[in-house]
């Protein structure tokens, strides 16, 4: 009687997720791609939101003179032209998350602005309302987002390049993030 390996068969059995071994549908893929659509907008929108504070002060934003005057006093220089760069990167990003285009893109452009974030935030301990558990949060989800990809229901589906979503644009992509943000924190006093 023949013993296969466990690296033999690994190698040579391929499971769906939709399917276990049984061949019985378990999970259809749809629900992860309504998952995925369900986060995007969420996380999406909110950023979205948060920028158009920024930048118009709608929904009880500073605009950019208010929020301007809170980047000079978190050290930023420049204060108003950062107010205008997170609040574009916030409003185009999300929006851009939202439908699902250059999600990558997306998803880098909003760990960038949240890392700054939780520059700020990160000496009041995890919990609200000083805390940084949501600054984490929106961070996370972002990553998670470029690292997966936007799922069936998105504008990147009619992209070529971005039609088949490979890990390695989406860690490529959180890696600029990354990068951007240590490049803004190191301007900050």
């Amino acid at each position: 009687m023949p013993s296969s390996s466990p690296s033999t068969t690994a190698a040579t059995t391929t499971v769906s997720p939709a399917r276990d071994t049984a061949g019985s549908a378990t999970t259809s893929p749809h629900a992860y791609d309504a998952g995925l659509l369900l986060l995007r907008l969420a996380l999406g929108l909110t950023m979205a939101a948060h920028g158009s504070q920024k930048l118009f002060g709608w929904f009880g934003g500073g605009g950019i003179d208010g929020t301007g005057q809170f980047f000079t006093m978190s050290g930023y220089p420049a204060g108003d032209a950062m107010a205008v760069v997170a609040g574009l990167t916030e409003t185009l990003g999300g929006l851009a998350l939202a439908v699902g285009l250059l999600t990558p893109l997306a998803g880098a452009a909003i760990v960038g602005v949240m890392v700054n974030a939780l520059a700020v935030t990160w000496g009041g301990g995890f919990f609200a309302p000083k805390g940084s558990e949501y600054e984490l949060l929106l961070t996370a989800g972002a990553a998670a987002l470029a690292l997966t990809g936007p799922g069936r229901y998105a504008v990147d589906r009619f992209l070529p390049v971005l039609r088949a979503h490979r890990l390695a644009y989406g860690a490529a992509a959180v890696v600029v993030g990354l990068l951007t943000a240590g490049v803004i924190l190191l301007l900050r006093k």
